[in-house]
């Protein structure tokens, strides 16, 4: 793969075959972050389990101390009471079955993230084919199938992000935003990896963190040391 003239230059900040202390990571990857809009800063993180197995399968939701630097719209499937509170949390768009055909048949998908209560699950159930794939169905691990909508709404909106193995068994997620300080992106990162620490499956054999990465959304990936984040 062929790289721009600015990823090549950010590159050479990198020490290829370093793994870095985390708080040396960031810093790198600050530097690194040369784009002309705010990069996200993401980390990667390949894990020893097996998600085909039901028992290493890792998923779930943590609120970053700094958010993420992006404003996330959210779509509340809820009625009558659970309807208003969710509107009075601040949910961009709140609804019921009117909102089906829209999202099925008119491909409407305006919003980042999706909660039900779940006397609604039903009719979301319904949208699982466009839903499931882009990683919004509702998932009562993440906190998005919940009675407690408010609290559902003011988390998200203070930066609860949700992790979870693709099909590499890889965790992709964001950590914040390159204008934010060494110190936030430090403080996001320590948070996150101690909800993946905590959420390692007991029935994982051998070694649970195999590489963690951060990189910008243009720029080159800086590897940090996994023994330091256990």
């Amino acid at each position: 793969m062929k790289h721009g003239k600015k990823y090549v230059e950010a590159a050479k900040a990198v020490e290829r075959f370093k793994l870095y202390d985390p708080a040396e990571a960031v810093a790198v990857v600050k530097k690194t972050a040369v784009a002309k809009f705010d990069e996200t800063i993401e980390a990667h993180i390949r894990t020893g389990c097996d998600g085909r197995h039901a028992d290493q399968q890792i998923r779930g939701a943590v609120v970053l101390p700094h958010g993420t630097g992006k404003k996330v719209r959210v779509l509340v499937f809820a009625k009558d009471a659970k309807a208003e509170e969710a509107k009075a949390a601040g949910a961009e768009f709140v609804g019921g079955d009117e909102l089906i055909p829209k999202i099925q048949n008119e491909g409407w998908l305006d919003f980042d993230v999706v909660v039900a209560t779940p006397d609604m699950m039903g009719v979301v159930g319904r949208l699982g084919r466009v839903l499931g794939p882009k990683g919004l169905m509702p998932n009562p691990k993440a906190g998005t199938v919940t009675m407690d909508v408010t609290k559902a709404v003011h988390d998200i909106k203070a930066g609860k992000i949700e992790y979870r193995l693709d099909k590499t068994n890889i965790i992709h997620v964001p950590i914040g935003k390159a204008s934010f300080t060494e110190e936030q992106l430090a403080d996001n990162f320590q948070t996150l990896m101690d909800a993946i620490n905590k959420a390692k499956p007991s029935a994982l054999k051998g070694t649970f963190l195999k590489s963690v990465t951060i990189a910008p959304t243009m720029g080159p990936g800086v590897k940090i040391n996994p023994v330091k984040l256990v």
